[in-house]
């Protein structure tokens, strides 16, 4: 018996498992009946309740604009203007880019929209840079008056540059429609903030390796703020494709018209094409919702930049 029980103790050792009826290996505990995680799950449940009810009040004026689009107007109110479309008339995208001209609009538009976010990228990296990396006399005076023009609305400049604009002889052109917003405050400071958080010794090391100032731009400044970067080119064509009041002052002729001014007279003259104008507005949106989609990333990063520390 001994010699058995001096066997056992042995294998026991060599395997590291003991030995016996009653060794089996304890079963992984089960906690779903524990009261912390009955809590998370009813929490995590409670969240996407909560963020499923904010999507679908995000949502529901992008169903309203389609609905009213894909109805006839004249159906649609006699029916008592149902959450459902009625009469729907499927060819009313194809008259709202044709008959209300929308494509020549449109295309006008991006290329205005360009122009002015190539030009406001371009002069708020240099800028910002300089603010950030240079050294000259009075630079936080200049920037300190930059930014104070981010308190002017459109509206105090507004007489002064379509004077401007009309004895430049520049009315009705691209000219004028990109003229008075080839450099924005807003991109001076906000590219400005993201090269501020490069650390300076980066700069120095760069600095030793023969780096000069366009070559640190571009190699290591303009990278390392990629998402801010991203972010802004989306504000900044959203704001430019947006434009309503310049365009209104800088052009006279139907031919001239932006989208935002084109859309302002789409459908509006009878009851019965009202659709139309929903439409239009539904197809003029789309440049913006390519550019979301593809510039989403950038912006949730530009957006969370220094959020987390670490």
């Amino acid at each position: 018996m001994a010699t058995d029980a001096t066997t056992d103790m042995a294998d026991t050792a060599l395997s590291g498992t003991p030995a016996g009826p009653d060794t089996a290996a304890p079963a992984t505990a089960d906690r779903s009946g524990d009261p912390g995680v009955r809590r998370g799950r009813v929490g995590s449940v409670g969240w996407y309740l909560l963020l499923g009810a904010l999507s679908v009040l995000v949502l529901f004026p992008v169903y309203m604009l389609l609905l009213r689009a894909l109805s006839n107007p004249l159906a649609y109110v006699a029916k008592g203007q149902p959450l459902y479309p009625v009469d729907t008339e499927w060819d009313v995208w194809t008259r709202a880019f044709t008959e209300a001209n929308l494509g020549r609009a449109m295309g006008l538009s991006l290329v205005v929209t360009v122009i002015i976010v190539t030009a406001q990228l371009i002069t708020s990296v240099l800028a910002a840079y300089a603010f950030a990396f240079l050294e000259f006399p009075l630079r936080k005076l200049f920037f300190v008056i930059i930014i104070g023009t981010l308190l002017l609305p459109i509206e105090v400049t507004l007489i002064a540059n379509v004077e401007t604009i009309r004895g430049l002889h520049l009315l009705n052109s691209v000219q004028g429609l990109t003229f008075p917003f080839l450099a924005t405050a807003f991109g001076i400071f906000l590219i400005r903030q993201g090269f501020m958080g490069i650390p300076g010794d980066l700069r120095d090391a760069s600095t030793l390796d023969g780096y000069g100032h366009l070559r640190f731009l571009f190699r290591v400044a303009m990278p390392m703020t990629k998402p801010i970067i991203g972010s802004f080119i989306v504000i900044s064509f959203l704001g430019a494709w947006n434009q309503y009041v310049w365009p209104r002052f800088a052009t006279d002729r139907s031919a001239w018209q932006t989208v935002q001014i084109a859309l302002r007279t789409i459908g509006s003259d009878r009851v019965d094409r009202l659709n139309i104008g929903f439409a239009a507005a539904v197809i003029a949106a789309l440049p913006l919702l390519l550019l979301l989609i593809f510039f989403q990333r950038q912006m949730i990063r530009g957006l969370t930049a220094g959020a987390v520390k670490g």
